[in-house]
C-alpha cells in the first residue's frame, strides 16, 4: 500500500487541474526526482499535450462563467484522468491493485472536481471578475505545491489533500445559496437567448 498516499493526492489534484498533475508528474519522473512515475507519463508527446492543455485551462479558468463551462466539460475528463494516473502509478509500483487504485484516484478526483465546480459557481455570483483569477491562481499553486510535496513526502501530502477535500465539501454547504443563485442566473440567460432566437415572443399557452 506504499503508493496509496500518492494515488490519493494525485486524485485530489486531478479533480482541480488534471493537466497540471500529468505535466508535473511527468517532469518529475523524467528528471529523475522520483521513481514512482511510470514511463508512459514521461513521454514527450504526453508532456507536450498536457502542457498545451494546461495553458488552455490556465486562461479559461480565470474568465467568469467560462470557467464554469470549462468545469462542466471536464466533469468526466478529470475523474477519468485521476483514475488513469492512479492506475498507472499502482502498476508501476506493483504495491496496489490497479483497479483499486483507479477507483481511489477517480472517486477522489470526482469529489474534488465537484468542490471546485461548486465553488466557482459561487464565485461567479460576485459582480467583480478579479475573484475568479485569484481563486484560479490559488488552485494552480495549490496543485503544484501538493504534487511536489507528495513526491518527497507522500503520506503528509495525502493528509493535507484529505483535509483540503473535507474543508472544500464543508465549504460547499455554506455556499449552497450562492450556487443556486448562479444556476438560476444561467437558466435565465438561456431562456433569454431562446426567446431572442424565437423573435422575442413567448409561445402561446
Amino acid at each position: 500500500m506504499s503508493v496509496l498516499p500518492l494515488v490519493f493526492t494525485s486524485g485530489w489534484a486531478s479533480g482541480i487541474n488534471a493537466y497540471a498533475v500529468i505535466l508535473l508528474l511527468g517532469v518529475f519522473g523524467a528528471t529523475g526526482l522520483t521513481d514512482e512515475v511510470p514511463e508512459s507519463l514521461q513521454r514527450t508527446d504526453v508532456l507536450v499535450t498536457a502542457g498545451v492543455l494546461f495553458l488552455f485551462e490556465a486562461v479559461a479558468d480565470k474568465i467568469p462563467y467560462v470557467d464554469s463551462a470549462w468545469d462542466a466539460a471536464h466533469t468526466v475528463i478529470r475523474p477519468v484522468a485521476g483514475a488513469v494516473v492512479a492506475a498507472l502509478l499502482a502498476g508501476e509500483s506493483g504495491s496496489l491493485p490497479e483497479l483499486a487504485a483507479g477507483a481511489v484516484g477517480g472517486s477522489t478526483a470526482l469529489m474534488s472536481h465537484l468542490v471546485k465546480a461548486g465553488t466557482r459557481m459561487a464565485v461567479n455570483t460576485s459582480p467583480e471578475p478579479l475573484s475568479n483569477a485569484v481563486v484560479s491562481v490559488a488552485e494552480d499553486l495549490g496543485v503544484a505545491g501538493i504534487i511536489t510535496f507528495a513526491v518527497f513526502s507522500p503520506v503528509a501530502a495525502a493528509v493535507i489533500a484529505g483535509a483540503l477535500l473535507l474543508l472544500g465539501l464543508v465549504t460547499l454547504l455554506f455556499l449552497a445559496s450562492r450556487i443556486r443563485r448562479f444556476l438560476r442566473r444561467r437558466a435565465q440567460r438561456r431562456e433569454e437567448r431562446r426567446l431572442a432566437g424565437a423573435g422575442g415572443h413567448r409561445p402561446p399557452e
